[in-house]
């Protein structure tokens, strides 16, 4: 026999190991309990002996707290009323049937507890990690504060089995008091982490905690004393950390938290100073980006999301434009290269890999292998989904799956603005002007102020008729700086439509003059030549951006509508067969 030592329940099933009312290990028992037991003792017998597991089992592993059970009858559990006095049976017996009973409902209470814990408790399947707090006293060490951040959204996104939103999504909390419940309901979460840092010399504080948005209830929180050499290793320890707390299944053996891309801590903190200006998107904070993702690569040769970086940065440049195609799409196909040729499982790399081939070598096949590839690596890389959505889909005049491929980008990135703004551009490259127009007014409740957001909403103006509205829209930024191509693009397009030409052909002479000192997109030249009605003119635009490798060529020669006039002209059909793109 064996007893439990909280209860005193006896249980006669050698093969049980654990208490079936409390779950205390049971200690075997080579004798009566003697007198101390006193109506324990009863208890036990009675209970034990009027309840039995089924089915009867001889199984060391057999699960008592599960298995069924059932009621014996006194005839069936007790051996002959000889071995009682009557009035003893019938005592005893009754006494047995209340134990029951209260076993009975004591399992139910215990058994429903759990039952409706597991329902009510909802699993985390999803986190943001907000902006850590810069405590430092010091803007110049954001970079750390945002860094951390940003790496830890990067490692846990690599879970398979939890959504992280993403750093764009959750920038817009910096600096900001937040309430946990309200980010939570903002960006559908399960979970809000946040932090602080303090750096002082090399010594690093660093705090973080994570908090369950529905009860609001900490379920984790540490505290790290660190030097600044130890930030690389800190980074991964809080990750796992947080992973180990909320008991995720990770995918093989955890690669996507320790992951190692570099030794170097001076490297990563080069790199997490790169990844602070990328996101600015400045002409300026890009270059600093690449002089940043440059020094972490010299540390560390073997540094491939570094060298990924640089890639993706030169691959962005020639869209705004802040550099000629000829001077960024070269650095960033080899840099992507490099990376690839150190680890061919990065994403990141194939992606701006995929971007060079299609938006400057116009290898269309090529281009879609290396996106597909970088899906395939990583499903939850909303970049990925974007750039094959834009350069590829779009490009190529499949206009309706490069919708699809954009909003999946925003179901995995929802406040992502880059995203948000190109989904308006495809609408109307899929001659979805409605859809087009009311996404472009989302972006702008989004931020009305984001740059690429309001060139979008004119470019959904113009394709709407709506030209006031897009000349009225672009007049503060022109005034802020003349030299806008994007919104002289959208001016010089609706004065020729509302048949200002002398307007019109002052905007191009602005493009020419801007030309003198930096690289202008010659297509923008040519929409307003073709608005116009100067077919010549906008056909040797054409060819100057073919010449260039001009990225919006790429990207639009198949299905922007400004250029709808010129498709009847054979130099058209031409162009699309020297790009490599199908007629």
């Amino acid at each position: 026999m064996k007893r439990c030592p909280q209860c005193n329940r006896v249980e006669t099933d050698e093969a049980l190991k654990f208490c079936r009312v409390d779950g205390a290990t049971l200690v075997g028992e080579s004798s009566s309990l003697g007198d101390e037991a006193g109506t324990a003792q009863l208890a036990a017998d009675a209970s034990e002996v009027h309840t039995s597991i089924l089915p009867h089992s001889t199984q060391a592993n057999i699960n008592r707290a599960t298995a069924p059970t059932t009621v014996l009858t006194p005839e069936a559990s007790l051996t002959t009323t000889s071995e009682l006095s009557k009035p003893r049976s019938w005592k005893r017996l009754l006494l047995a049937i209340a134990l029951i009973a209260a076993v009975v409902s004591v399992a139910i209470l215990v058994g429903g507890y759990f039952y409706f814990s597991r329902k009510s408790n909802t699993a985390i399947q999803s986190i943001a990690v907000l902006p850590f707090e810069n405590r430092s006293g010091s803007s110049d060490t954001d970079y750390l504060s945002d860094g951390l951040a940003d790496s830890l959204i990067y490692r846990l996104s690599q879970l398979p089995n939890l959504k992280v939103s993403p750093t764009s999504s959750v920038i817009r909390y910096k600096g900001k008091e937040t309430d946990v419940a309200q980010v939570a309901k903002e960006l559908e979460v399960d979970a809000v982490m946040s932090g602080r840092l303090v750096q002082r010399g090399d010594d690093l504080s660093i705090s973080v905690q994570l908090i369950e948005a529905r009860t609001k209830k900490l379920l984790w929180a540490e505290q790290y004393e660190r030097k600044m050499s130890d930030l690389l290793a800190t980074q991964r320890e809080i990750a796992t950390s947080i992973a180990q707390k909320l008991q995720l299944k990770l995918a093989g053996n955890e690669k996507g938290i320790t992951k190692k891309y570099t030794n170097s801590n001076e490297a990563y903190q080069l790199y997490l100073k790169g990844r602070y200006h990328y996101a600015k998107r400045t002409k300026e904070d890009l270059q600093k980006a690449i002089d940043y993702f440059q020094q972490a690569v010299d540390l560390d040769p073997n540094f491939a999301l570094a060298l990924a970086m640089i890639a993706d940065t030169y691959a962005v440049m020639p869209a705004y434009p802040y550099l000629a195609p000829k001077d960024a799409f070269p650095k960033a196909k080899a840099a992507a290269a490099r990376a690839l040729a150190i680890d061919p499982t990065l994403a990141e790399a194939h992606t701006a890999l995929g971007m060079s081939l299609g938006m400057y070598d116009w290898h269309w096949d090529e281009a879609e292998r290396e996106f597909k590839r970088a899906i395939e690596l990583d499903d939850k890389n909303s970049l990925a989904h974007l750039r094959i959505g834009i350069c590829y889909y779009l490009a190529t005049g499949r206009a309706d799956e490069g919708i699809q491929e954009t909003q999946r980008a925003i179901e995995l990135e929802p406040l992502d603005l880059v995203s948000n703004a190109n989904l308006i551009f495809v609408y109307i490259g899929a001659g979805r002007k409605n859809e087009a127009l009311a996404q472009a007014r989302k972006v702008a409740d989004l931020e009305p102020d984001f740059v690429l957001g309001r060139y979008q909403m004119g470019l959904a103006y113009l394709d709407n008729g709506m030209y006031q509205e897009a000349i009225a829209l672009t007049e503060k930024p022109l005034r802020s700086d003349p030299n806008d191509q994007l919104m002289l693009q959208i001016a010089g397009y609706a004065y020729a439509k509302l048949g200002r030409h002398a307007d019109a052909n002052a905007v191009i002479s602005r493009f020419r003059e801007i030309a003198k000192t930096q690289y202008v997109i010659s297509f923008f030249i040519s929409t307003t030549y073709a608005a116009l009605g100067e077919r010549d003119k906008a056909f040797a635009e054409l060819e100057n951006g073919y010449q260039q490798h001009d990225w919006r060529m790429a990207a639009l020669l198949k299905k922007d509508p400004l250029i709808d006039s010129l498709r009847d002209d054979a130099r058209y059909n031409d162009l699309l067969k020297r790009m490599n793109l199908p007629e």
